[in-house]
């Protein structure tokens, strides 16, 4: 059973708040060095990079904790760090995005995990790993589920994030899972290794493809037998629930009943690194507030295409996952036609997720190569363009009892069927002042026979540090001249 679209962004615009979600695993530093290659090293056959900049963030479980925090959970984190400088850079990114970080201890026998990559023109070329892969020593392991213990209670969800670093390579696991499902608290795994044994009694595990194939030995490139052997680890280990990502396929959703494959949401590519942080995250948020497994699969999918398309280490955020659930709901040409209170909060969506908004209005009768132009230059302003188009009875009273030739439903329809507009609103009144003022677009777009002091709206745009810009026009393109040339006056104007 699904939940209805508005019920479920909904639940992303507030039902969020207030969760709280424990993310224990293996911590990393992620670190950039950014630069540009214009030429191959005369000493060795390798390119240069001129450095541009350097920039670091949280990775690892640390990255899931980062895509919690950024969809409005209260987010804690465990795990280990060494005592060092990478520690230091470590807490205080997690600091500032508001991640309790208060079980993250020093390990006494390793560093921080950092892995820096050098990326040339957004083009990962090397990493570089400084890392320990081993398991806890008992002593650490034993201070971290006493820290992890008096955290428990009242949690959301649990979040167990492997990246086999050795946080969750002993019995630390199956403990804390055992705690949690008596606590009744949902536990989240991101798995990693051959042996998925000590995940047993998790509430959902979510393998790639790899990693499912790694721990049945099947074969990757047969799908139909791998969901067949991940139905069978679910029952063995007694899990709710297991999700396999399958990159560009999307998610199969296995459980008592069955595999279920939800296709992915097309997107362009960049970088998928932390595409499964994102995952494990949705997923986690979306079970904390009492969302159903299918319908948090579904947000897990649309969060994840919207990483993919962002280079280095990435994170969701709520502003994105609603504009996200939007477009979605957009794709249908006819959606795109909106009630002034549809309009007002896909404008505020976009605008969070800082997008700018375009808007024009117009009548928009018989519409021909000159509109078409015009509103494909408008869209160029902004990310969004949002047509403000007069009632039928506006155009009376504009254009005269014979007009218009369209209906407004017909006009509205068309044209949402175009690609550079986003979104249709009709107005009844005179001008468009007042859709103006409620919409508060970024830039306000009008045709250049137009003066910019004789745009309705272009003072109250600029108060609120808008933009009026003036379209040139497609010459001799006019319904007016259309018109008159269909009753045969070949002398008429536009």
């Amino acid at each position: 059973m699904f939940a209805a679209p508005g019920e479920v962004s909904e639940v992303v615009r507030r039902g969020f708040d207030g969760r709280r979600v424990l993310v224990v695993g293996d911590l990393m530093l992620d670190r950039y060095i950014w630069g540009r290659v214009r030429r191959i090293s005369p000493e060795a056959p390798v390119p240069i990079v001129a450095l541009a900049r350097e920039t670091e963030v949280p990775g690892g479980a640390a990255n899931v904790a980062r895509n919690l925090a950024g969809l409005g959970l209260a987010v804690e984190l465990a795990g280990v760090t060494g005592a060092d400088a990478a520690r230091d850079a470590l807490l205080a990114a997690l600091a500032a995005e508001g991640i309790e970080a208060g079980a993250v201890l020093v390990a006494s026998d390793r560093g921080t995990t950092t892995k820096t990559r050098i990326v040339g023109d957004h083009q990962q070329m090397l990493r570089i790993d400084s890392e320990r892969a081993a398991p806890l020593a008992e002593a650490d392991a034993a201070r971290l589920l006493a820290a992890l213990s008096e955290r428990l209670p009242g949690l959301g969800a649990l979040v167990l994030s492997d990246y086999a670093k050795g946080v969750l390579a002993g019995p630390l696991c199956a403990e804390l899972i055992g705690r949690a499902r008596a606590l009744g608290i949902p536990v989240l795994v991101d798995p990693k290794g051959r042996d998925f044994d000590r995940y047993a009694g998790a509430t959902l595990i979510t393998p790639n493809r790899a990693e499912l194939a790694l721990a049945t030995d099947v074969p990757g490139d047969d799908q139909p037998g791998l969901l067949r052997a991940g139905e069978r680890l679910r029952a063995r280990l007694g899990l709710a629930t297991l999700v396999v990502t399958l990159s560009e396929q999307g998610l199969a959703l296995i459980d008592a009943t069955g595999s279920d494959l939800i296709p992915a949401v097309a997107k362009e590519v960049f970088d998928v690194s932390g595409a499964g942080d994102t995952v494990i995250a949705t997923f986690a948020a979306g079970l904390a507030a009492g969302l159903g497994v299918r319908d948090t699969a579904h947000l897990a999918n649309l969060a994840a295409g919207v990483v993919v398309g962002k280079v280095g280490t990435a994170a969701i955020d709520r502003a994105e996952l609603l504009a996200a659930l939007a477009d979605e709901a957009a794709l249908g040409q006819a959606a795109k036609v909106c009630t002034l209170p549809a309009a007002i909060e896909q404008v505020h969506r976009w605008q969070a997720a800082g997008e700018r908004v375009v808007f024009t209005n117009g009548c928009f009768d018989l519409l021909h190569v000159g509109h078409v132009t015009y509103l494909e230059q408008a869209r160029r302003y902004g990310r969004r363009l949002v047509v403000g188009l007069n009632t039928d009875r506006s155009v009376r009273a504009l254009k005269g009892p014979e007009r218009p030739l369209i209906g407004e439903a017909d006009r509205a329809r068309v044209l949402a069927a175009l690609a550079a507009v986003d979104a249709v609103v009709l107005f009844d009144e005179p001008t468009p002042l007042a859709l103006i003022e409620a919409l508060r677009p970024d830039v306000l777009a009008k045709g250049a026979d137009y003066r910019e002091e004789d745009v309705v709206g272009a003072r109250e745009v600029k108060t609120w540090g808008g933009q009026v810009v003036l379209v040139p026009l497609v010459a001799g393109r006019s319904t007016s001249g259309i018109v008159d040339r269909l009753r045969g006056d070949d002398t008429a104007g536009d």
